[in-house]
């Protein structure tokens, strides 16, 4: 076994590899970027080692600087995790170059699988089935249009090169298939620097099910069941379980030695992923898509009905031991897993950031939390946004189900917007209770998990809060001393113009003593309202209905948490309020996201139109364009370019014109 090992990744997928090298008792190494030289990863590892700049391409996607660290530490073997490194052909070889085992597959077999036309027609010859569609490589758009024909439509347009859906194109229409071929093309060669495509038969509601294998150095291959993974927003994983709760024994059994088979036709070697479409409506029939020749985000839900260890088997296999699995495999209970993202649901999913205030992560039985952030984190805009991920066990489905929702309840992540308020209502769907999936259920029905509620007892207990901060601590001598205190005629009341993001903001009144006032919620009638510290939380009675909420305090922004949602409550600045008061529409320019400014395209003073591009804002290579919102004169620019910006930062004013 390995003496030490380097882990060339960060965030959760190097907490969870780190962990197991320490039950192992093996030495380990992590890597930083300036961003994460106080990550928890690093804190964890025995030895860390900086390695560039915060931009990946200077420190985690860097070759030579990973094999320096490596060499400096005397790492005998890197661990790639998921993303960065992990499936690219020249790290591998480079390793082997160096005389550092790389942990996972041999290059070849990285390559076989990387070109998805290529791999199509290797598998495809080993008997995998293989969806119906074109099988060379560099088409003409003319023959793309051809072999198109021949199949038939609905066809999917999927870049040979890369994923992540990035590129890929439904067409259902003859008049469509061009421009889509155009813009795909475009986001594949912007992507992955390949335009090549390739194009498929659309299975009708198709349910995405991979299937997790283990290959030794000494020929055997076994596969350990199913995951499915048709939850997906774009193509890109939101909840995954195991087993599925579609197939059969039999059918299961099938999909595994298809696997197995696909394994075996590139000489594969470590953990890997073979991914199946399979039509909800017919099990019976399923067709190879691609093998991820890496460790899955989602392996935790095959580790809890296995009750093995993949990241160990990879070290093992590595190593060269024989068979590092257990001797009888097979499925006992059920596992699902929710992705925590930095992420804002209901402004369409954009990324958000910050420092991450107040955490508590969800424990008890059958609960497994695999994080890269902790108190204190600052999640920033140059990394993938996904947070955490919280896996739960269960002796069935519905066990499994009803434990994440309450594990996801009592979640506390208080300093930026996450999803997890999605993740619930999504878990909550009868569709998803009954199994009733398919990829594209979450795109059909986004709007009804999306709802940018704001319950009003949150702006009361934001009310109560501020209540309690201008109370005099100690005996109180001075009535007048004790807000909305002794008046002539009645207490007055304290008025504050809150302002949540994705919300107007709401004029929001209290007078009285926190233990027994009363307050009242924009329109509303005041009610009964009384308030109190229990730690660091606050616990508030409304009109009867006592509850709690963790807060912290960010400046200006108080953010209350309760359910495993999370609001952060700013009192509105005059100038903005005024602005926004305007019957025109103008008013402040707010920055959608937490990102850098990377271009200001106007001055003050300047006079615009409606729609005119205002200032440009880009966070994890994302660019928003802000444009105004009405016809109007620019006051009070704030931005430069270069700046860094928070979510809900003003940016500049548009004063509506006057006629």
């Amino acid at each position: 076994m390995f003496d030490t090992v380097l882990v060339a990744n960060r965030g959760e997928i190097a907490v969870r590899v780190l962990r197991t090298l320490r039950r192992m008792g093996i030495r380990s190494v992590a890597v930083h970027s300036d961003a994460d030289a106080r990550a928890p990863h690093v804190r964890l590892a025995d030895t860390a080692v900086r390695i560039g700049p915060a931009p990946a391409a200077q420190s985690y996607l860097s070759i030579p600087a990973v094999l320096e660290a490596a060499a400096a530490t005397g790492a005998d073997a890197i661990h790639p995790g998921y993303g960065f490194l992990s499936e690219n052909t020249a790290f591998a070889a480079a390793c082997a170059d160096a005389g550092i085992v790389f942990v996972g597959p041999p290059a070849a077999a990285i390559e076989a699988m990387g070109d998805k036309i290529a791999a199509k027609a290797t598998v495809a010859k080993a008997g995998v089935p293989v969806v119906p569609g074109s099988d060379g490589a560099g088409l003409t758009d003319d023959e793309l249009a051809a072999a198109v024909e021949e199949i038939g439509y609905p066809v999917l347009l999927k870049p040979s090169a890369g994923g992540g859906g990035k590129g890929m194109r439904e067409v259902h229409r003859p008049e469509d298939l061009r421009d889509a071929i155009v813009s795909a093309r475009r986001e594949a060669r912007g992507s992955f620097g390949d335009d090549t495509l390739l194009v498929e038969r659309l299975v009708a509601t198709p349910r995405h099910i991979e299937i997790q294998v283990l290959a030794d150095t000494h020929g055997d291959v076994v596969h350990l069941g199913e995951r499915e993974c048709s939850l997906q927003r774009r193509h890109q994983k939101i909840v995954e379980e195991a087993p599925s709760a579609l197939l059969t024994d039999e059918q299961r059994e099938a999909m595994g030695a298809a696997a197995v088979e696909a394994a075996r036709a590139v000489g594969y070697t470590g953990a890997g992923t073979v991914e199946f479409i399979v039509g909800a409506d017919d099990p019976d029939r399923f067709y190879f898509m691609e093998m991820n020749t890496r460790l899955q985000v989602e392996h935790p839900v095959t580790e809890a009905v296995y009750d093995v260890d993949l990241v160990e088997a990879q070290l093992r296999i590595a190593a060269g031991e024989a068979r590092p699995w257990p001797a009888r495999i097979r499925p006992v209970g059920h596992a699902v897993e929710a992705r925590i993202y930095a992420e804002d649901p209901a402004a369409g999913f954009l990324p958000t950031g910050g420092r991450v205030l107040a955490l508590h992560e969800p424990s008890g039985p059958g609960i497994r939390v695999d994080s890269g952030i902790a108190s204190g984190s600052v999640v920033g805009s140059d990394y993938d946004p996904m947070l955490a991920k919280v896996i739960a066990y269960g002796t069935d489905r519905g066990e499994a189900l009803r434990r994440l929702d309450a594990a996801l309840r009592d979640t506390v992540l208080l300093g930026l917007d996450t999803n997890i308020g999605f993740l619930r209502a999504l878990l909550a769907d009868p569709d998803v209770r009954a199994g009733r999936l398919d990829t594209g259920l979450v795109g059909r029905r986004l709007s009804d998990w999306t709802a940018a509620d704001l319950p009003a007892g949150v702006l009361a207990a934001a009310a109560a809060h501020a209540l309690l901060a201008l109370e005099p601590a100690g005996p109180v001598v001075d009535p007048f001393d004790v807000p909305g205190g002794w008046r002539v005629g009645e207490p007055a009341w304290a008025t504050w113009r809150m302002s949540v993001s994705g919300h107007e903001p709401v004029a929001v009144r209290i007078r009285g003593r926190a233990t027994a006032a009363e307050v009242a919620v924009g329109d509303a009638e005041p009610v009964p309202c009384t308030a109190w510290r229990d730690g660091g939380d606050l616990v508030v009675t409304l009109d009867g209905l006592t509850r709690r909420y963790a807060c912290a305090l960010d400046g200006e922004t108080l953010w209350l948490g309760r359910d495993g949602r999370a609001w952060g409550v700013r009192e509105q600045a005059p100038l903005d309020a005024a602005a926004s008061a305007d019957a025109g529409a103008g008013g402040p320019v707010l920055s959608p996201m937490p990102g850098t400014v990377t271009a200001v395209e106007v001055v003050d003073g300047q006079q615009v139109d409606a729609g005119t591009r205002l200032i440009v804002v880009e966070a994890m290579k994302m660019e928003h364009v802000l444009s105004a919102p009405v016809a109007g004169v620019v006051r009070d620019l704030r931005a430069r370019a270069g700046d860094t910006v928070a979510k809900d930062a003003v940016l500049l004013v548009v004063d509506p014109e006057v006629d």
